[in-house]
């Protein structure tokens, strides 16, 4: 015990972790630290599962398409919610139902009820309930920590999720070789009590707006009106969604790399998956411990710029080794990009908006995706995985290049006027 005391006062005193002096923010953390590496369990063994079930790569897409299609079609209803209502007991309410989903899930497995259509259903579920989750649970942050640490504790949540990334799948292998996939359902549903307690003990002044009778249609017009009113904040939403459609999308080529290009199956795309995972971790770390000092706009131009060289030398490697080296440089890129976007708009967005902003945010961070990666899959059919992938990555080039000189335009104009030019 003495140990661990040892260790989290270390921690508290480096500044990648100062987040962690907020009290609630501490019980939110480590919650998220064990809850996560559970969901990282779920997402193999459903897949697992599905393939077991039905040795379809078409079953595995769609279950997958299941589970983020709710992002797209519920997620600003969701920032809406979050801005009318306590987000603390929201974020409870999500909880508790996504640890009786993953409970259900291990229930049908154990009693030989598995089907693909019922895990179809599953999974639409379990999407739906993220789709209220997400936007209510990242505009939950700066309540717990205020806005000066906001950029050092979306930071840390990035490292706790790539950090999961890394070794759930590992333990669920695991848990699926010496117990089964049914046990990787029911532990995921366990680890929700981390969360669920940490979240019940909290001690959180919230800031829910008085006299927000609007309804959520009208809150939603809203967000996007607020979105369009301000020019960085249109800019920066228009990059993620360029990000997520033509960038990210390169993900769910990855095996075809690995099997055809690389030569190196199953194992060696594991190992290009924990590279990835090693530079966002190592991205996530590095903005945590530093961001307070450096301007957003340089990590977020930074980042893009990492990502696509990362990239387009990806496409051209024939060598494991180079490849993986670059699977680290699109991990950072990407996670420097994406986190301080996030952390950008939660700053700029006021109290009573932030949760719909959040959901939008969500719309089109995840929402998208789904259709980024059907794209970038039909693309490849037709040009080849190499090009396609570095197409994807060239129009993330231009279009970071294009918003950073008109932003930079825009800059100068606004020095000129304090001038008086």
């Amino acid at each position: 015990m003495k140990t661990i005391r040892s260790i989290l006062a270390y921690l508290y005193g480096l500044p990648a972790f100062r987040s962690l002096h907020h009290r609630n923010y501490r019980l939110f953390f480590f919650g998220q630290l064990l809850s996560l590496v559970g969901t990282w369990m779920q997402n193999i063994g459903l897949a697992w599962l599905v393939y077991q079930l039905t040795h379809s790569s078409v079953w595995l897409g769609a279950i997958g398409f299941l589970t983020s299609i709710p992002v797209l079609l519920f997620s600003m209803f969701g920032g809406a919610l979050a801005d009318k209502i306590s987000k603390k007991r929201l974020i409870t309410a999500t909880q508790v139902s996504s640890m009786i989903q993953a409970f259900v899930l291990a229930g049908i497995v154990w009693t030989g009820l598995s089907t693909p259509e019922l895990l179809g259903v599953l999974a639409f579920t379990l999407g739906t309930i993220n789709a209220f989750d997400i936007p209510s649970r990242q505009s939950f942050v700066v309540e717990m920590v205020g806005k000066e640490d906001l950029p050092n504790a979306i930071a840390l949540n990035s490292a706790v999720f790539n950090g999961a990334r890394m070794f759930g799948p590992a333990i669920g292998g695991v848990v699926i070789g010496v117990l089964g996939v049914g046990w990787c359902f029911f532990l995921n549903g366990l680890s929700f009590i981390a969360v669920i307690v940490g979240l019940l003990v909290m001690d959180v002044k919230e800031k829910i707006p008085v006299g927000n009778s609007s309804s959520v249609v009208e809150s939603i017009e809203m967000s996007l009106a607020y979105i369009r009113s301000e020019v960085t904040l249109t800019a920066l939403m228009s990059l993620v969604a360029v990000l997520t459609i033509f960038g990210w999308s390169y993900s769910v080529l990855l095996p075809i790399f690995a099997d055809t290009i690389l030569n190196i199956g199953a194992i060696g795309l594991g190992n290009l998956l924990t590279a990835n995972g090693i530079g966002a971790l190592i991205s996530a770390l590095t903005i945590a411990s530093v961001g307070h000092k450096v301007a957003p706009r340089k990590f977020i131009y930074s980042g893009l710029a990492i990502f696509v060289f990362s990239i387009l030398v990806f496409t051209a490697s024939s060598s494991p080794l180079l490849s993986m080296a670059c699977m680290v440089g699109i991990g950072i890129g990407l996670i420097a990009f994406f986190a301080t976007a996030n952390a950008s708009l939660q700053q700029r967005s006021p109290d009573h908006l932030r949760g719909r902003v959040m959901g939008l945010y969500s719309l089109v961070f995840q929402g998208f995706f789904p259709f980024g990666s059907l794209g970038m899959g039909l693309l490849a059919n037709i040009i080849g995985v190499r090009l396609a992938i570095a197409s994807g990555a060239c129009v993330c080039g231009v279009a970071g290049g294009t918003v950073y000189g008109l932003m930079k335009k825009k800059r100068n104009q606004l020095n000129e006027k304090r001038k008086g030019i």
